[in-house]
C-alpha cells in the first residue's frame, strides 16, 4: 500500500497594514451609525454575516465590497480615505 502523500499546512501570510487600516474603517463606520454588533448590521442591510465579518477583519476584501459599504453610509472614496496613512 503507498504511503499517504503529507498535505503541506495553509501558509497564511500576514495581513497588509493598509487593509487592517481599512478594515478598521469600515468597522468605525457601523460603529458611529449606532451599529454595536456587526451581525446586526449586516442584517439590517442584506449582507452576509461571514462576509462582512471578513471585511471587518480585513479579508476577502474587494474594490465592490468597499463601495457597497460606502453606498450604504453615504459617503465618497474621498471621505473614507481622509486623513488615512
Amino acid at each position: 500500500m503507498p504511503a499517504k502523500k503529507k498535505i503541506p499546512d495553509k501558509v497564511v501570510k500576514p495581513l497588509d497594514n493598509r487593509m487592517l487600516k481599512v478594515a478598521e474603517k469600515i468597522k468605525e463606520l457601523r460603529q458611529s451609525a449606532g451599529f454595536t454588533s456587526s451581525e446586526t448590521f449586516s442584517y439590517q442591510y442584506e449582507l452576509s454575516r461571514v462576509h462582512y465579518w471578513r471585511l471587518e477583519k480585513g479579508m476577502n476584501l474587494t474594490l465592490e465590497s468597499l463601495l457597497k459599504i460606502l453606498d450604504i453610509h453615504g459617503i465618497t472614496l474621498e471621505e473614507f480615505f481622509k486623513g488615512m496613512k
